[in-house]
């Protein structure tokens, strides 16, 4: 299995990077997509994968970008630190980026001009995007639509929209990432509902650690912490919903995000 977004420079990881890892790879797991928020964050997370490229080879990759929450941080500066990033072996998609209007925790107008901006910049760089939104789909899809032709492929991370908007994602040709959302008995339910609309070859799996831990482990953790050795509960959740068995979907969404990323040739 692969675990396209996890938040591994989280100060939760802090104490135990290296049995978080060593419980991933037990658990399955080959490769990792550590997901780079702002720069800083996105220097952290290329920093994780050289630490324990030792004893983790070829198992963590990252991406670069400034979520849309930290969009006013944006500055002239800030490009140039991507491209930079985005240069480096490990990366191997631009973002986490795209618009947030249901916490407006930066100007929406902002936002939509940093997403351009690294909208270009993966355009540039030749380079898949790793794509947040919420409550945002309508205004984020018009912005893709006018990039669409040159852009190569995109997922939508963390995917917890309805019908109409997972249709209209999939009609511009874009990747679904599915996290624990879907095994979460109050919030999951529509996403439970239509994760069988997604072809199983635009399906992509997701912890989105230390955040959204499948409400499907029995007991769950006393800490509440979600880690990627626990994406194998996801692959579950989204089994109860779909005609493939578990180990089918494991095996497809490996097989998509190895191609999607990249990392086919990476071992």
């Amino acid at each position: 299995m692969i675990d396209i977004g996890v938040n591994l420079s989280n100060k939760r990881f802090n104490h135990d990077t290296e049995a978080v890892l060593e419980r991933a790879r037990d658990a399955g797991l080959t490769k990792l997509i550590l997901t780079g928020t702002s720069v800083a964050e996105s220097r952290a997370v290329l920093r994780l994968c050289r630490d324990h490229s030792d004893s983790f080879p070829a198992m963590l990759y990252a991406t670069c970008g400034i979520h849309p929450h930290d969009a006013s941080s944006f500055n002239s500066d800030s490009l140039a630190m991507l491209r930079e990033l985005a240069n480096e072996p490990e990366v191997v998609a631009v973002g986490e980026t795209g618009l947030d209007f249901n916490r407006n925790l930066s100007p929406q107008k902002q936002q939509e001009a940093v997403f351009e901006a690294h909208l270009e910049l993966a355009i540039e760089m030749q380079m898949p995007l790793f794509l947040h939104e919420r409550d945002a789909a309508q205004r984020q899809l018009e912005i893709i639509k006018a990039y669409r032709d040159n852009l190569g492929d995109a997922v939508i991370h963390c995917f917890t929209g309805e019908k109409k908007t997972l249709f209209a994602y999939l009609d511009m040709d874009l990747h679904i990432g599915v996290t624990g959302w879907v095994c979460d008995e109050r919030r999951g339910l529509e996403l439970k509902k239509i994760v069988s609309n997604i072809p199983l070859h635009r399906l992509m799996i997701e912890t989105d650690a230390p955040y959204l831990l499948p409400r499907n482990i029995q007991p769950l953790p006393k800490d509440r912490r979600n880690e990627p050795a626990f994406l194998s509960y996801v692959v579950a959740g989204i089994a109860e919903a779909r005609p493939e068995s578990a180990m089918q979907i494991a095996a497809a969404t490996k097989a998509t995000a190895e191609r999607f990323f990249g990392l086919e040739n990476r071992t």
